[in-house]
């Protein structure tokens, strides 16, 4: 077992809280060691169908059970008993109840009552490198990713068997149950193409033609899947750079390595992929640290229309940070072009430069910090 960094925030909360992340990312693991009192599962389908039907039992259920904390996971199947939770908070103010969930957007489209003032939301990903103490195995990371389950497991073939049957899951469960979209076909078209986009930059003409699908679609897609937390966008850079011409379209990143290969069914980080995979590595790692840290995070990317790049600039705790992500630690002097450029184009605003690797090495080109990747995040507070 590792213990979560959310942990005691979520545990010492006087108020309920909202606990939302993909699903397999350890939510309920989390929630079930602070051993609340009563606890009702709505992935459950008998218990789902219950509260669904009968909406008013939910609360006697409650009451009867004099529970002091309450533990409803998949709290969006059914958004209207949040207003149940109000009246039950607002009845009893030692009453306290951990919700989780796995889709926004069900919320959002249920215009759920997110209790303003009464809950607290938090954001769990997969496991982060500080909750390994910054040691976590990079070829692993790279090919079967942090999902706690799964990066745990000593089993090689029970590790790619549930990453492959996860997309086949999602979609059923995510997507075709909740009624998400109106053509599921169209989606696992655009679900495919998707896989192919990760850390490029997203020329939605090109992607609508691939896939064969509406290019008015895929806009809505993407919001599927970040909504869904599946996956993330990530866009152009703007801070005070309105003179320089920018590449506006965005990049796409899946939550977790091993997932993204899952889709693809190829778990080799070989050398023609290791480049994505570290990226996307990256870009999780960030998040996901960030949300472990409960620290307000901008990720944003940066390129020129004459090619001047840097895959991730980040807005931390009032810093800008600069970030070129390798695969390797053998580094030349044109690997920095991109971060010697983007400072001058910043001009006064000063931002930290790094280059996070793969390998092992720690180097210093001048302003740039060339470190381990989770040397990397470590150094930037995460």
């Amino acid at each position: 077992m590792i213990t979560r960094l959310l942990t005691s925030e979520i545990r010492d909360s006087k108020k309920s809280i909202l606990l939302l992340g993909p699903r397999q990312v350890g939510k309920s693991t989390l929630i079930g060691g602070l051993a609340p009192d009563f606890e009702i599962n709505l992935a459950d389908e008998l218990q789902f169908l219950r509260y669904a039907s009968q909406p008013g039992v939910f609360k006697s259920d409650i009451l009867e059970s004099g529970a002091r904390t309450v533990f409803v996971d998949e709290i969006q199947r059914i958004p209207a008993l949040l207003n149940t939770i109000q009246v039950l908070i607002d009845a009893n103010k030692r009453l306290k109840f951990y919700l989780t969930g796995s889709s926004a957007r069900k919320l959002k489209r249920g215009q759920a009552n997110l209790l303003p003032g009464r809950l607290i939301n938090f954001h769990l990903g997969p496991l982060c490198a500080a909750e390994l103490n910054y040691e976590m195995d990079t070829r692993k990371a790279l090919e079967i990713g942090c999902l706690p389950e799964i990066y745990l497991s000593d089993t090689p073939k029970e590790q790619t068997r549930i990453l492959k049957s996860y997309a086949a899951n999602y979609l059923k469960e995510e997507i075709k149950s909740e009624a998400l979209v109106r053509n599921l076909d169209s989606f696992a078209r655009f679900l495919q193409e998707s896989t192919l986009t990760v850390g490029e930059f997203v020329d939605l003409t090109k992607m609508a033609k691939h896939s064969k699908i509406s290019r008015h679609a895929i806009p809505r897609y993407f919001e599927i899947l970040e909504d869904t937390l599946i996956g993330h966008r990530v866009f152009a850079y703007s801070k005070s750079v309105a003179s320089i011409d920018l590449v506006k379209h965005p990049k796409f990143y899946f939550f977790d390595n091993g997932v993204y290969n899952g889709l693809l069914g190829n778990f080799i980080a070989s050398q023609d992929r290791v480049g994505k995979l570290a990226e996307q590595l990256v870009h999780s790692q960030l998040l996901h640290s960030a949300w472990a840290a409960e620290k307000q995070i901008s990720i944003s990317t940066f390129r020129t229309r004459a090619g001047i790049e840097v895959d991730f600039v980040i807005e931390l705790e009032g810093k800008t940070i600069g970030i070129e992500v390798k695969n390797s630690d053998d580094l030349q002097s044109s690997d920095l072009e991109g971060l010697r450029e983007f400072h001058k184009l910043l001009g006064d605003q000063d931002p930290s430069l790094f280059v996070f690797h793969m390998g092992r090495q720690e180097r210093k080109f001048g302003t740039v910090r060339a470190l381990p990747w989770q040397k990397g995040l470590k150094a930037i507070g995460l």
